[in-house]
């Protein structure tokens, strides 16, 4: 798994280059900065010497020491073991690496992180990367569920869900809404193949199932096209239902793509959400 890492590592580099750990005001010890006063503010936070100097009424503002935890999770089933010709790494691969490089990121910013299913005490340090990346070692593709264990998440937690999601959505349905069932925040990425998005395959083709072995071989493969992409994009549909009722986030990827700019997306998601519950908008 060092390759991996090693990727993700590089990949959160380029996300993070330019940027600045986030600084950001609570009921932490540290000065951090001044304010104006606004209505509401309690009288004991005024700064009158430094006000008195400035001839405005200034408030001053500490660092939030409080982190919060990013629960995470990435498929390492049997299916996502899969790659075609159009793309070079596996979904698994990819996801783990978002995963991973995520994780970093969010650790560089001095948050807390565990792997959903592992049993992993969330952690701020690198040690918490590392035990992710063992996990993730272990469970590839060994797990037969495509879909994040049974698990009670703190209340408000933040969580992100990375896999290709293409058991029935009833069964998404019933995994998700208890996910969120204590006010969780979710992200859910959906990696593909890109030839799982085209199916490309032309003339007589055996396909067979990854878990069970099943076998399907068809004559003209390219007969199926329309009436697979349009199953494909109900079924997408169906999970966009899903996660707009609960208020989660959807993403699309394929394994063609930029990782980083996946990253990014979900990075600057996951920011906008802090600062909602920051401000209590959310």
């Amino acid at each position: 798994f060092p390759p991996l890492l090693i990727a993700a590592d590089r990949i959160a580099n380029t996300v993070v280059h330019g940027m600045h750990g986030r600084r950001r005001s609570g009921p932490g010890e540290d000065f951090w900065q001044y304010r104006p006063y606004s209505p509401g503010d309690a009288a004991q936070r005024i700064d009158w010497r430094k006000s008195a100097r400035t001839e405005r009424v200034l408030i001053r503002e500490t660092e939030w020491e409080a982190t919060n935890t990013l629960w995470m999770w990435a498929s390492t089933a049997p299916g996502m073991a899969y790659r075609s010709h159009l793309s070079d790494t596996t979904k698994q691969d990819r996801a783990v690496i978002l995963t991973l490089a995520l994780g970093i990121l969010a650790v560089r910013a001095g948050e807390r992180i565990a792997a959903i299913g592992s049993g992993q005490v969330p952690d701020h340090t690198s040690r918490a990367i590392s035990q992710m990346a063992q996990y993730y070692d272990h469970h590839s593709s060994a797990d037969d569920n495509d879909l994040p264990g049974e698990v009670n998440l703190p209340r408000f937690s933040n969580c992100l869900l990375i896999g290709d999601f293409l058991s029935p959505i009833d069964e998404i349905s019933e995994r998700l809404s208890a996910l969120a069932a204590n006010g969780t925040t979710g992200h859910l990425v959906q990696v593909l193949d890109p030839a799982e998005e085209s199916f490309p395959f032309e003339g007589r083709t055996e396909f067979r199932e990854f878990i069970g072995g099943a076998k399907l071989t068809l004559g003209k493969a390219q007969t199926l096209r329309d009436s697979y992409q349009q199953k494909l994009a109900e079924h997408r549909e169906g999970l966009k239902h899903l996660l707009r009722r609960l208020g989660w986030s959807y993403m699309l990827h394929h394994t063609d793509q930029s990782a980083q700019n996946c990253l990014m997306s979900l990075y600057g998601l996951i920011a906008r959400d802090e600062r909602m519950h920051r401000t209590g908008q959310g």
